[in-house]
């Protein structure tokens, strides 16, 4: 920071007057436009080298026209500034955010704001502050860019969440017209069946997080994604010849000298560009939600078991898909008070089809299942 710029926090407090010092002391100069769906979602930094990143992440949802002719009129836009900074200590009296069951470190603490919310990464040093659709990031940016991208992710998810969607835990694929969402615990394998897929010629609609959509009157629910790349472990990518753009060659020799074990079990991961893989124009977050696949599955040599039921016989497997709104959502008008819980989300659901994959783990085998359900509807 320098000398002639004290860098203090304005002494009233609200999201606004924060979001004006930090765009102050760094201005946010580079910009890009995403478009998600109907939304808008104007992005601005102060680092070269973090558009760079945005630009390539984000790349199939970029709208270069919007700096020239604007956002159309009645759009919904987002406003989202990235400000890469030293990490400071800001004297704030933040809450602690508890850790998720199973885990003990805190990473997250927030404070909130009569405009707003601050959640500050206690591992990074990263500030989000949002609200009312004008949102900034300040920190270590550059090193820190997937936090950024869930920023922006988040703050569309929050939009939508307040347009009064559900949020699920789930990666999704369509193809034929058709749309599945692929859930599971933690490790099931979300995303590599997902990508087992796209190497069978369906377009990506989200990974880890979809929005479930209720129709009016009896309409069917959509699955609407957010522009998030899966982020994919070694033996995913060693299993699946599509993704081998993702790893040096150095990195693939070194790789697959690991015993089958240790690949499954290590946690190094990386992003898998969707354009980069399998080339343009497929990955588009949205599709009709016509059955919601659930991971049920264990690596022990049994053979796989695929079974068709629904949320009213099975609600013990809706938990493997329910998804907490978390820090990063502030509830709006029409918005979620508290986490939806299971009874939202099996009325959510009624009438979509459950895919139970149980049995042991057979990524074949399923990828078969899914593609006979998005080619005929049936399994």
């Amino acid at each position: 920071m320098s000398a002639t710029a004290a860098r203090t926090l304005s002494p009233h407090l609200t999201r606004a007057t924060l979001a004006a010092d930090v765009r102050g002391w760094y201005p946010a100069t580079h910009e890009l436009a995403l478009r998600i769906n109907d939304v808008y979602v104007r992005v601005a930094t102060n680092a070269p080298e973090l558009h760079h990143k945005l630009s390539r992440y984000f790349g199939e949802f970029l709208t270069p026209e919007v700096q020239e002719y604007g956002v159309p009129a009645g759009a919904e836009v987002i406003r989202v500034t990235a400000h890469e900074a030293p990490r400071r200590d800001w004297g704030l009296p933040f809450t602690v955010k508890r850790p998720d069951a199973g885990k003990r470190t805190v990473k997250e603490e927030y404070l909130d704001l009569q405009d707003g919310r601050m959640v500050h990464k206690r591992l990074t040093g990263m500030l989000f502050a949002f609200g009312g659709g004008d949102n900034v990031a300040v920190g270590p940016c550059i090193a820190n860019d997937n936090q950024v991208v869930n920023f922006i992710n988040n703050r569309y998810l929050e939009l939508m969440l307040n347009r009064g969607c559900l949020l699920g835990h789930a990666a999704a694929v369509s193809h034929a017209g058709r749309g599945l969402a692929v859930a599971g615990f933690s490790g099931m394998g979300k995303s590599t069946l997902s990508l087992r897929l796209m190497s069978r010629g369906t377009t990506f609609v989200s990974n880890d997080r979809v929005l479930v959509e209720r129709g009016s009157g009896v309409a069917a629910p959509r699955c609407l994604g957010i522009p998030k790349q899966p982020r994919i472990n070694p033996g995913t990518i060693l299993a699946n010849p599509d993704l081998a753009p993702v790893l040096t060659e150095e990195e693939r020799i070194i790789l697959s000298a690991l015993p089958p074990d240790d690949l499954w079990h290590l946690e190094r991961k990386y992003d898998a560009i969707i354009s980069d893989c399998f080339g343009p124009g497929r990955f588009v977050p949205q599709a009709p939600l016509d059955a919601l696949v659930i991971l049920n599955w264990r690596r022990n040599g049994e053979p796989l078991r695929v079974r068709m039921d629904s949320a009213d016989h099975r609600p013990d497997l809706l938990p493997a898909f329910m998804k907490s709104t978390g820090v990063f959502y502030l509830p709006g008008p029409g918005g979620w008070k508290n986490d939806p819980g299971l009874a939202e989300y099996a009325r959510a659901l009624a009438g979509v089809p459950i895919i139970e994959m149980s049995g042991g783990v057979d990524f074949d085998g399923a990828a078969d299942a899914c593609m006979r359900f998005l080619s005929t509807g049936g399994l």
